[in-house]
């Protein structure tokens, strides 16, 4: 690429971070300057705060909507606090895109007002900050998606519907936030604003393609943000910041006046998620979403309300039946991963659950397929969007488009083909689940699926190289939630697997084993249920967290609290 092709990028580029920093610059005394060298950066996020702030910043979104209402907090004061976070995010990890928070003010304003003269909410999440993911249309905002082809000439002409929603249930939307280049990611690094990093270690990434929310929410900046995820775009970065986040199965929940690359491709669909500091606010959304039954806006979303007794656990056996899956057959995990899905063997076996172990079906021949239904025109799209900004590929795009450089286009009947080979590949998957009533002491299939979210944790940078443990549940469409479980500390030293590498790219990833590489990174699970099981998915994980209680396991149970609650470290094996 010449130098006359990277001028046009580098103004784009300036410009969009200058337009950020201006807007900033209004909330110059909330700004957080951390030395470079300082890798972890949640220690100094709450510094200048007053008691108040950090009240408000230790509540779920679901604590935050309660003290609205009962006027413990107004609403300017829940969004200010939040703005001061959001702004010492930013400076700490890059993880926003378009500012609007003069608007939320004002919104916040007219809701306190509203509360005044009335004395009622507007809806369910009166006076609630939520952050929404760079490529959701917010009207008025810049859509640019980590494209510079398409910087200033994606400006939203209305609200995608899950924005619409929210704003209608009370929400005030402050912020979008950092996507990677091309969306498809599970880091979040592109040429418009540049990389974001994981405020627990600077070092590592936050996660992708849904990383921005996952930096913000991890240093208290949000309560409740919005992502999207087609092979762990939610899960990876709730995971890799010690969050909680969901992906539904498809048509559950509102998709429509999303900004991307592929618009109209069904081969693989990809969800709308949330992703929060408590499992409750997952269950929150859902119910916010579909109380508006969005079917109605949405066609092909299905008419499915919200099942609000199944999420509270009503109809559970009392005894579950879980499985556990340690490895896909392509890449076993590292030490800490293993360590926590062993602990939680354990706390389920003892509270008098069963837990039989799961035999991974076809992980590698189902990365190989969805890989194809991802890049069913050999990533030409991309190709054209990323040459049109006159940018470069950055690494991950390049890791990912890789797998189909120089392939031509699949034929429409190839793609018929890979159609076929999709829905055989879930019916078999259907039936290895329906089998394991054969395994149970029950007698029936198991209830939901235990594993790891990837096979490290939050990585270093540009190193993601094994998307099975997330992208194996879309090819399926189960819904799957991500959860916190502890935090790895160096000191705690845990040895390397030392079974020989089954193939190169678990040699890789088994090399990248180091206590020191992982300071402070979260450590996290993945819940996996039955399709378009969402509420009975969080009401397990409901009974997982009375087992093993979120005080006793998450790293920061709130991002501004001083010091840790008792969380679970790895140990020295």
């Amino acid at each position: 690429m010449t130098l006359n092709h990277l001028v046009p990028r580098l103004a784009v580029a300036a410009r969009k971070q200058d337009d950020r920093e201006t807007k900033l610059k209004h909330f110059r005394n909330w700004r957080v300057h951390v030395d470079h060298g300082v890798l972890n950066v949640i220690p100094f996020l709450a510094k200048g705060f007053s008691d108040r702030d950090r009240a408000i910043l230790r509540c779920d979104a679901t604590a935050l909507a309660e003290v609205v209402r009962k006027g413990v907090y107004t609403a300017v004061d829940v969004l200010t606090a939040f703005i001061k976070a959001a702004v010492a995010a930013q400076d700490t990890t890059n993880c926003l895109t378009e500012i609007c928070f003069e608007d939320a003010l004002e919104r916040a304003r007219e809701l306190d007002e509203h509360m005044e003269k009335t004395g009622n909410v507007v809806g369910p999440l009166h006076g609630v900050p939520v952050s929404i993911k760079d490529h959701i249309k917010v009207k008025g905002l810049d859509t640019s998606t980590g494209y510079t082809a398409w910087a200033y000439n994606t400006v939203a002409e209305e609200d995608a519907l899950v924005v619409k929603i929210l704003r209608d249930a009370g929400a005030i939307i402050y912020v979008k936030t950092q996507n990677p280049q091309t969306l498809l990611s599970l880091e979040t690094n592109n040429n418009v604003f540049g990389r974001t990093c994981n405020p627990f270690n600077r070092s590592l990434t936050a996660g992708g393609s849904s990383g921005g929310e996952g930096a913000l929410i991890a240093c208290g900046g949000s309560p409740l943000g919005v992502g999207t995820d087609i092979g762990g775009s939610v899960r990876v970065p709730a995971a890799h910041c010690g969050l909680y986040g969901l992906k539904g199965s498809v048509a559950r929940l509102p998709h429509s006046g999303l900004l991307g690359s592929y618009d109209g491709l069904d081969a693989i669909i990809g969800c709308v998620g949330p992703m929060a500091t408590s499992a409750r606010d997952l269950a929150l959304f859902c119910s916010v979403m579909l109380e508006a039954e969005p079917w109605l806006r949405e066609p092909p979303l299905l008419e499915m309300p919200w099942k609000e007794n199944v999420a509270r656990g009503h109809g559970l056996p009392e005894r579950l039946s879980i499985a556990i899956l340690y490895d896909d057959g392509v890449v076993r995990p590292h030490p800490p991963i293993l360590q926590a899905l062993d602990m939680y063997k354990q706390a389920l076996e003892n509270a008098g659950h069963e837990v039989i172990k799961w035999d991974p079906l076809d992980h590698q021949k189902g990365w190989d397929l969805i890989v194809k239904l991802y890049l069913l025109d050999g990533g030409a799209e991309y190709h054209e969007t990323i040459q049109a900004g006159g940018e470069w590929e950055v690494p991950q795009s390049k890791w990912i488009l890789d797998h189909a450089r120089g392939r031509r286009p699949y034929t429409p009947h190839e793609i018929l083909r890979l159609n076929v080979e999709r829905e055989a590949f879930r019916a078999n998957a259907l039936a290895h689940w329906n089998a394991t009533k054969h395994r149970t002491a029950t007698g029936r299939p198991v209830d939901a699926i235990l594993c790891p979210v990837a096979p490290t944790l939050a990585p270093p940078h540009d190193s993601t190289s094994w998307w099975g443990y997330t992208s194996h549940w879309n090819l399926l469409d189960l819904p799957a939630v991500v959860f916190p479980v502890g935090q790895y500390s160096a000191p705690m030293w845990v040895p390397a697997d030392l079974s020989p590498p089954r193939n190169a790219m678990e040699d890789f990833i088994t090399r990248q084993w180091s206590p020191d590489t992982y300071d402070h990174a979260p450590i996290s699970l993945q819940l996996v249920g039955r399709r378009l099981n969402e509420e009975r998915l969080l009401a397990i994980l409901g009974v997982i967290e009375n087992v093993m209680p979120p005080a006793d396991s998450v790293p920061f149970s709130r991002r501004f609290s001083h010091g840790t609650n008792g969380h679970y470290k790895a140990t020295d094996g």
